[in-house]
């Protein structure tokens, strides 16, 4: 299994208009995209693109607001209001390949493969299984390379 690029980071938020706002006038960031639901994961996202010093892509960081009372951010929200950093988000040439690897390293799995907010198969791994980091796995979208 070859791990690609860290792909975004991910920052829980109570709102994401707040977290907008906050990311343009105090971090600079210019390309923000426009937030979408994901009901079947119950969160809003948006994404937020960091463009890279040399003129190269940078690392997204991508916001989730929770979105109703079956949203899978509702406990992380509970303990931290403010919000925070949720996960980190790594790319990988084969999801399939990526998950049985982990699985064969006794990685747990936390559900099934599924599509993410890119459009492309992820799934994550527990927290407890990678130093403390919730960690999201996600095939590269086929259009980036």
């Amino acid at each position: 299994m070859k791990l690609g690029r860290l792909n975004h980071i991910g920052v829980a938020t109570p709102s994401i208009a707040d977290s907008v706002a906050y990311y343009r006038d105090t971090m600079g960031a210019i390309h923000i995209g426009e937030p979408f639901d994901l009901p079947e994961q119950g969160v809003k996202v948006c994404f937020v693109d960091t463009p890279g010093h040399d003129g190269t892509e940078g690392t997204q960081i991508e916001l989730i607001e929770p979105l109703g009372e079956q949203s899978t951010l509702r406990t992380f929200m509970e303990k931290n209001p403010l919000g925070g950093q949720h996960h980190v988000c790594y790319e990988v040439p084969d999801i399939d390949a990526a998950r049985e690897w982990f699985e064969g390293k006794g990685k747990r799995i936390l559900g099934p493969t599924r599509i993410g907010a890119h459009g492309t198969p992820i799934f994550f791994l527990h927290p407890k299984d990678m130093k403390g980091q919730l960690t999201e796995i996600m095939e590269t979208p086929k259009e980036a390379h």
